[in-house]
């Protein structure tokens, strides 16, 4: 056994990956703080193939260093917006046919496990603030929210690992 040189990964180009076809999920953070966790939001649309990013609020942008930090070139192949009203940018993706999911531990969240998505209707998934959570704003606008289930003592998850836990298992499901 040996460990792959990049040549023989045969990734795409930047070019070549932005002509791709998308998974039709578009990752919504909601006032992220750091910028190390939206270049790992990057990283992760990349690594899956989905439609991009809307980053709201107080949510970093490229070119910030941070961003750069984590994404390491991510950021050039993914599609991004930004929208300083989440509710704005909410209520344009539903009018769009979107389907907006929270990552939330709500009164009626469901476990991921029991979420039906079959992959073809696009799916905002909305990741929230790194202390507070989803927007109280936005929860309304919400068509579900789902949560990982969690076996410790802590009730959450950093943003990055939740986002690359629940975008894999959306995408495994359907594989």
């Amino acid at each position: 056994m040996r460990k792959l040189k990049l040549t023989e990964l045969n990734r795409l180009s930047v070019e070549a990956y932005k002509a791709k076809e998308k998974l039709p999920v578009l990752l919504v953070m909601d006032n992220i703080r750091s910028g190390l966790n939206i270049g790992s939001a990057f990283r992760i649309a990349d690594c899956f193939g989905i439609e991009g990013l809307l980053l709201c609020g107080i949510s970093q942008q490229p070119p910030h260093r941070e961003i750069m930090r984590s994404a390491i070139g991510a950021e050039h192949a993914v599609d991004w917006t930004y929208e300083s009203d989440i509710v704005q940018a909410l209520t344009q993706l539903k009018a769009k046919g979107y389907k907006l999911v929270g990552v939330e531990q709500t009164t009626d969240s469901i476990l991921i496990n029991e979420f039906e998505w079959d992959g073809t209707q696009a799916i905002a998934l909305v990741m929230g603030n790194e202390v507070k959570g989803i927007s109280d704003e936005a929860l309304p606008l919400l068509d579900a929210c789902i949560e990982i289930p969690q076996a410790g003592t802590k009730h959450s998850l950093n943003v990055a690992v939740c986002t690359g836990i629940v975008v894999y298992e959306m995408i495994r499901r359907i594989s």
